[in-house]
């Protein structure tokens, strides 16, 4: 007798239903300020200038901006000259969602200090970088008419995220070749070019130019925001004395989906992510935009 399997049924959203959601509390130690607000366009937009725009033109609803209290007066000056008094903006102060720490308490983190204010899916993306013209959209589209359990992530090509100024940590995503979904993310250090190779200290060897990574752009459902609470309590039971910890959202979806709690389709972007985390960086993004 064959088992009838019940059908998956696919769920729609009003783009309006989904959020914008920018980590901007991040210190710019290497860089020597916030790089958030640094302006890379040829009018002074900031990374996230150009994030907002392109959701508002995807037809998305609220931005909320996961920032500092102590850049809050800034921030709010900058957004409101670029973007209106009226816009649909909203901003979570990462370091008040306890416990307080000078270090922020890691990108897993940010995005749970907002999940008060969200009430259906999210695209995150960093503050400091620009993930080209489709990366949104592309994220929006691998979410759009599934059935409500399914992430995203849109992975780049390891040599578009290279930096000219130093190494840098990626993490490596392995992915199905049956359903385009993430098998394994590995948070991989000492990322650079070595000659003709691209070399990794931390796992150490070498890295296939085209190995898909995560640059923290992605498209979750609510349960999947909300399933962090857990993981955070848990993370912070075990490493509340320790200064230099962070929860991390990469690693936090990853258990998620090794549990089976969540689906990661893997968009592929053949863009050039480009972003700015030491001084170094600026002059090269700037000239990516005058260039356009």
């Amino acid at each position: 007798m064959d088992l009838l399997v019940p059908e998956r049924v696919s769920v729609t959203f009003n783009r309006s239903e989904v959020s914008l959601l920018v980590m901007a509390g991040g210190l710019g130690s290497r860089f020597g300020g916030n790089k958030q607000l640094e302006g890379v366009g040829p009018n002074g937009e900031a990374f996230l200038d150009y994030a907002i725009n392109d959701a508002c033109n995807l037809g998305l609803g609220q931005t909320v901006i996961v920032a500092r209290a102590d850049i809050d007066e800034e921030l709010r000056s900058h957004l409101n000259g670029r973007h209106g008094t009226d816009s649909q903006i909203t901003i979570v102060h990462q370091d008040l969602f306890g416990p307080s720490r000078r270090k922020p308490w890691g990108t897993g983190h940010a995005v749970l200090s907002a999940s008060s204010v969200l009430n259906g899916p999210i695209i995150v993306v960093n503050a400091d970088d620009y993930y080209g013209e489709n990366g949104i959209k592309l994220a929006l589209e691998a979410i759009e008419g599934t059935d409500g359990t399914v992430g995203a992530l849109v992975a780049f090509e390891l040599r578009q995220t290279l930096s000219a100024t130093g190494s840098v940590s990626r993490g490596i995503c392995k992915v199905s070749s049956f359903d385009e979904t993430l098998e394994e993310l590995v948070e991989t250090h000492g990322i650079r070019s070595e000659g003709d190779t691209i070399q990794a200290d931390d796992p150490l060897g070498v890295l296939d130019e085209d190995a898909p990574v995560s640059m923290n752009l992605w498209a979750l459902p609510l349960e999947a925001v909300n399933r962090l609470a857990g993981q955070w309590a848990s993370f912070y039971s075990q490493n509340s004395d320790d200064p230099s910890s962070e929860f991390l959202l990469p690693e936090a979806l990853d258990h998620q989906r090794s549990e089976g709690l969540l689906s990661i389709r893997v968009v592929k972007s053949p863009e050039k992510w480009v972003g700015i985390t030491n001084r170094e960086d600026l002059e090269i993004a700037q000239k990516l935009f005058s260039d356009r």
